[in-house]
């Protein structure tokens, strides 16, 4: 399984795209968010939702995916289909992170947050390297693959607030890998709070706001 290092960096399709930023400067900012967009989206529209959590002195930085797109194919498909997107993908976040963290934000500050697609990726960044993180915000995504094997995910978590929500009926996202990838992230030591929401649209709706500002709250304090 592959992991993101600093020392031997992957180099792949998104290597080569920018890193949207706003909020405060990273050298006066509470913490950070790393937004990752959905398939076909944009760095700057994930940025967006930035403004629903308030003037909060949070840092966030928003990778932009190679044609708008961090893999080719469904999240369920096996992972090997998916490359180099993937692994570019996750080294993508791994960048960000280590940037992050030279300028003086700890991994406990840091949180990771993904619509779609883009919650897929940072699902499965945070699964891939487990540690104390500020939190994991899933809006409609799971861990990737065509099956997934808890044993492959290793490490801990350190009660990391992992908020998890998802429509019973979305047509990307079966509610099955939702409860499993909830599963793998709870053995990991992450603190769960997953929300099924029935009938919802692929979307992003206000009670699911609400949840990841409460793990934005623990960060700010």
């Amino acid at each position: 399984m592959f992991k993101a290092t600093k020392e031997k960096p992957f180099e792949g399709p998104h290597q080569q795209s920018k890193t949207v930023t706003s909020g405060a400067k990273p050298d006066k900012a509470k913490g950070a968010i790393i937004m990752v967009h959905g398939r076909g989206a944009t760095a700057e529209s994930i940025l967006g939702l930035a403004e629903e959590f308030g003037e909060t002195g949070l840092h966030y930085a928003a990778p932009q995916a190679s044609q708008n797109t961090w893999y080719p194919y469904s999240f369920l498909m096996p992972t090997e289909k998916n490359e180099p997107g993937l692994s570019s993908g996750l080294q993508a976040i791994y960048n960000i992170m280590a940037d992050l963290e030279e300028k003086g934000i700890p991994k406990e500050k840091i949180i990771f947050l993904g619509f779609s697609q883009g919650a897929c990726l940072a699902s499965e960044f945070v699964a891939r390297h487990p540690a104390k993180y500020g939190g994991l915000i899933s809006f409609s995504g799971g861990l990737i693959g065509d099956t997934v094997e808890a044993d492959t995910y290793t490490g801990s978590l350190e009660g990391t607030p992992y908020f998890t929500g998802c429509s019973d009926v979305d047509s990307h996202i079966p509610v099955e890998r939702v409860h499993e990838s909830a599963e793998v992230l709870e053995k990991l030591g992450a603190d769960v709070t997953k929300k099924i929401y029935p009938g919802m649209p692929h979307t992003i709706i206000q009670d699911e706001i609400a949840e990841a500002s409460k793990i934005i709250n623990r960060v700010i304090g």
